[in-house]
């Protein structure tokens, strides 16, 4: 097998930073809970995890832009995960088309979260992506 799907990789690195975020859980621990039994190859998801934990300060410091009266430490952890992945793919990811990202991170909040959860991504997303099409026009 040559390696699990993208969609697949970015809910499983949802799920990682979740427990990193909430249990401070070591990367590779986070990692081998979220793959369990699977033999897939983790290679893409420990890219997506390594780029968004060493661009973390670049990546929170660009949200709270976009948060509109919530601060990122009050929002679900879920939804700060799912925002801290889109935001690095969009920021530092170049082959993945940002409409791609966003459709992912909004599919992946139905999935882990609540109904105004996949909204609220939305909106900070779209916001984020209007900004980023403002400033290199």
């Amino acid at each position: 097998m040559n390696g699990m799907k993208r969609r697949t990789a970015r809910e499983k690195a949802v799920q990682c930073l979740f427990q990193i975020d909430m249990a401070e859980v070591p990367l590779t621990d986070a990692v081998a809970l979220v793959m369990e039994e699977s033999e897939e190859n983790a290679q893409y998801l420990r890219y997506l995890l390594d780029g968004v934990l060493k661009n973390l300060t670049e990546i929170d410091s660009e949200i709270k832009k976009y948060l509109r009266g919530w601060q990122l430490e009050r929002i679900a952890n879920v939804d700060r995960a799912i925002l801290r992945l889109a935001f690095y793919e969009i920021m530092f990811e170049q082959d993945t088309p940002d409409k791609v990202v966003m459709n992912e991170a909004i599919e992946i909040a139905k999935l882990f979260s609540d109904e105004q959860s996949h909204r609220y991504i939305n909106g900070v997303l779209s916001s984020f992506l209007q900004s980023r099409e403002t400033k290199q026009a």
